[in-house]
């Protein structure tokens, strides 16, 4: 029903992303399960970028993005290195209705494959790591 699914394109980067959940979840070997999803966000239109971070299940603005990461999955050091987040961006604009931007893995060495398409902002996953108390300080700021 969803017309991103139709998209031919869109059918090739699910089963990329599928590919690469599958080995991040156990293919090649384990991945960690982490508490925070090291993000960065960038405004095109004031070129800055922003690093911040997304405690899993807790909801972090950066722009009109309202950014909900529901897992993090981190390889082994001595496996090549590879992290995803599982994220659900909405965007909230004050003169439109909420909108699902995204639902799904972002992969940090792949970060075109489950890019998000909006004219103002992009995200992408940097790491995750495991709760630390400077969360909340480094989110507060974006």
């Amino acid at each position: 029903m969803s017309r991103e699914v139709s998209k031919p394109g869109k059918r090739w980067a699910y089963g990329w992303a599928a590919a690469l959940a599958a080995l991040l979840a156990g293919a090649v070997g384990p991945a960690a399960a982490q508490q925070v999803a090291l993000l960065q966000g960038l405004d095109k239109i004031t070129a800055r970028i922003s690093t911040f971070e997304a405690p899993l299940g807790e909801t972090v603005r950066f722009g009109t993005f309202e950014i909900v990461a529901r897992a993090c999955n981190k390889r082994p050091p001595e496996e090549p290195p590879e992290s995803a987040a599982f994220l659900e961006i909405v965007d909230l604009r004050p003169d439109a209705d909420a909108v699902q931007l995204f639902t799904g893995w972002m992969f940090a060495s792949s970060p075109a494959l489950s890019a998000v398409e909006h004219p103002v902002y992009d995200v992408w996953v940097i790491d995750c790591r495991k709760a630390s108390s400077s969360a909340a300080s480094n989110s507060a700021g974006n």
